[in-house]
C-alpha cells in the first residue's frame, strides 16, 4: 500500500483496488481491530464515500459487504474530464464523427508506439504483461496483473482516468483493446472480461497464449 495515503483514506484506497470487503476482511487488510475498521467505515459512510449491503454468504447469518459509492470512486481523478468532454463535443459538432474516430485512432497509434518502444520484442509474454501493467499504472489506471491457475493472465485496471471521455465515446475503449492485442503480439488473445462502463468496479482483460 502507498505509504503516502492519509490514514482516513486507506479504506477507500483498499476498496478501490480490491473491491468489496466484509468488516473483518477490511480490518485485516488495514491492520486494525474490527472496531477500528468499523469506526472508519461509519465515518466514510456518513460522508457518502462507502456503502454496505447485507448478503448471505454460505450458511450462517448474513454479512455486511462494504464497497465504494459513486462519490467514493470520484475521489480518484478523471483526468481533465470537463475540458475533455467539451473538446469531444466540439469536434463532433464542427468536424463530425469521422474526424473524432480518426483522432482517437491516431492517439491509439501513438500509445502503441510508446508501448512498443518500452517493451522489448524478445520479452516473454509474462514480461510484456508486467511492463504493460507498469506503464498503465504510471498513466493513472491503477493497473496490476496476475497469473491464473490455468496459466492465463489477467491485466487489471482498477481506475479509468478517462472515464468521462470513454462514456461519451466508447471508441476510446475499443482502441485500448486493440492496442493491448497489438503490443502483446499475434500469438496472444486479449479479451475484456470486466468493464467499468458496463457497471463493473474495474476493467480487466483475460490474456491467453495461443
Amino acid at each position: 500500500m502507498n505509504n503516502n495515503i492519509p490514514e482516513n483514506e486507506r479504506a477507500i484506497w483498499i476498496l478501490k483496488n480490491e473491491g468489496e470487503k466484509t468488516l473483518k476482511e477490511l480490518a485485516e487488510t488495514l491492520g486494525v481491530t474490527t472496531e477500528g475498521a468499523r469506526f472508519q467505515l461509519l465515518k466514510l459512510s456518513k460522508d457518502g464515500y462507502v456503502k454496505s449491503e447485507s448478503r448471505a454468504k454460505g450458511r450462517g447469518r448474513p454479512q455486511q459487504f462494504w464497497s465504494l459509492t459513486q462519490k467514493g470512486h470520484a475521489k480518484f481523478p478523471d483526468s481533465h474530464s470537463e475540458l475533455t468532454l467539451r473538446l469531444i463535443n466540439k469536434i463532433k459538432e464542427n468536424l463530425g464523427e469521422d474526424t473524432l474516430t480518426e483522432l482517437i485512432s491516431s492517439t491509439g497509434q501513438d500509445n502503441l508506439q510508446n508501448y512498443r518502444t518500452a517493451i522489448p520484442e524478445t520479452a516473454s509474454l509474462k514480461e510484456r504483461i508486467e511492463k504493460l501493467a507498469e506503464l498503465r499504472n504510471k498513466e493513472g489506471y491503477m493497473a496490476t496483473y496476475e497469473q491464473k491457475e490455468d496459466g492465463n493472465y489477467l491485466l487489471i485496471e482498477n481506475h479509468c482516468p478517462i472515464c468521462a471521455a470513454a462514456t461519451l465515446c466508447q471508441g476510446f475503449c475499443a482502441t485500448e483493446l486493440n492496442t493491448f492485442q497489438s503490443v502483446l503480439g499475434p500469438n496472444t488473445k486479449v479479451e475484456r472480461v470486466d468493464h467499468i462502463l458496463a457497471g463493473a468496479r474495474r476493467c480487466a482483460y483475460l490474456i491467453q497464449e495461443k
